[in-house]
């Protein structure tokens, strides 16, 4: 099969187009044609060697944890799906080396859920890590409720859109930091934006003078600090950029694969509660390309890479 992989650390300079083996179908998982597969930040952090104390890499690795395809081979325990089913995953195992930036993933079934019929390929593979990220997140970590006043910083990225979405579902207020350029999208999602930079603590005090009762930092050091210093009392908070959150008194987060808040977010996708905006997309050979831009942090939604199965 066609593949994106990487033989050692480094910069995208690193990732290489070609043939890798096709992947074996174990008892509980299922083989996925790949449709699309998203980027994300952890992808590039990893591949640069940062994830390396929890999560070692078995070279050569493929990479990414996202994807949306159709099941083509179920394994040999598996009843859950079909051949032919459309489905999505956060295909995360404990090591680095079969990820979805390929024509096929062998997928956990644990991993999976079915496909939003209203959403494309491209849009279902932007749901599951940001995603989890954003559900468990508010929902486990700072445990939202209803009338809650709650802070996402990155309103208009992956995991921020979808915080956003989330939180005002459940009955929250939400403000969310973003660039000048980027606040009509975050107002869109129902949150309040407000600008980065110099300043910012004043600003989120004008519009939550009471404090935050939880604050979601995707960003980490300044944005960190600042969600710190803006929390009401007995305020939650919590990171997935930064574990200096433990000096706060906040917790830090990692998403984990979920089958069952896979489905429910799924549920909200095709319920059009949430929605994933892809900014933009690639073809498998320039992943490369699809990665360097992650890398700047100013993508307003997913920046998706697909495989072509018509050409």
């Amino acid at each position: 099969m066609k593949a994106i992989s990487y033989s050692a650390y480094g910069p995208a300079d690193v990732l290489e187009y070609g043939e890798r083996p096709d992947p074996r179908v174990g008892p509980d998982s299922v083989l996925v044609k790949v449709r699309a597969a998203a980027v994300n930040p952890v992808d590039w952090k990893a591949r640069e060697g940062f994830l390396q104390s929890g999560l070692e890499a078995v070279f050569p690795v493929i990479p990414g944890w996202d994807v949306s395809g159709v099941v083509v081979q179920p394994g040999v325990a598996v009843d859950e799906f079909a051949v032919g089913d459309e489905v999505i995953g956060y295909v995360r195992e404990d090591f680095l080396s079969r990820g979805t930036f390929a024509e096929y993933v062998a997928a956990p079934v644990r991993t999976l859920a079915r496909k939003p019929l209203r959403l494309s390929f491209e849009e279902a593979a932007g749901l599951p890590l940001a995603g989890l990220t954003a559900y468990q997140v508010l929902h486990r970590t700072l445990k939202i409720r209803e009338g809650d006043t709650v802070l996402v910083h990155a309103a208009a990225g992956g995991v921020g859109s979808i915080a956003v979405q989330i939180a005002r579902h459940e009955g929250c207020r939400v403000i969310g930091t973003a660039s000048e350029r980027n606040h009509a999208y975050v107002r869109g999602l129902g949150g309040e934006p407000v600008a980065y930079g110099d300043g910012l603590a004043d600003r989120l005090r004008e519009l939550a003078p009471d404090g935050f009762d939880a604050a979601f930092d995707t960003v980490g050091g300044e944005a960190l600090r600042v969600s710190a210093d803006t929390l009401a009392e007995g305020g939650r908070l919590a990171s997935i950029a930064d574990s200096e959150v433990f000096s706060y008194g906040g917790r830090y987060a990692f998403v984990r694969p979920d089958a069952t808040d896979l489905a429910h977010l799924a549920e909200l996708a095709e319920q059009g509660i949430v929605t994933v905006h892809v900014d933009r997309v690639f073809p498998l050979e320039r992943a490369a390309e699809a990665y360097r831009l992650n890398q700047e942090g100013r993508t307003r939604g997913k920046i998706v890479v697909t495989v072509d199965w018509d050409a």
